[in-house]
């Protein structure tokens, strides 16, 4: 029995978003891990938002959620880390894609 080309082609397609998270090492829902496939990057701290637990980071390549160096917001998986920075600091740290959201899972001063 031969399958229509748009019936296997929709298959395909119902399998990419699951790929997708993979790449991540985040399921679509589910919580991020800490693993060694969270390796640190460097980071400037470039704007701080107490009230939402959000940090504006210019930073380097994040290999595992396949970013490139740029600058973008990120909520911390810890809200009381935003006590720790401050605008012009370097950090290192780590991220993952959770829900749809870039989310810091670990920070460190630069050295």
């Amino acid at each position: 029995m031969k399958i229509p080309v748009a019936a296997a082609l929709l298959a395909l397609a119902s399998i990419l978003p699951v790929a997708s998270h993979a790449a991540t090492g985040t399921a679509a829902g589910a919580a991020p891990v800490a693993s060694a496939n969270q390796p640190l990057v460097d980071g400037l701290v470039k704007r701080v938002n107490r009230a939402g637990a959000s940090v504006s980071l210019a930073h380097g390549p994040i290999p595992n959620i396949n970013m490139p160096a740029m600058t973008m917001l990120f909520k911390l998986k810890d809200p009381s880390w935003i006590a720790q920075l401050k605008e012009g600091q370097r950090i290192r740290f780590s991220a993952v894609l959770a829900n749809g959201e870039l989310l810091v899972t670990r920070i460190e001063p630069a050295r």
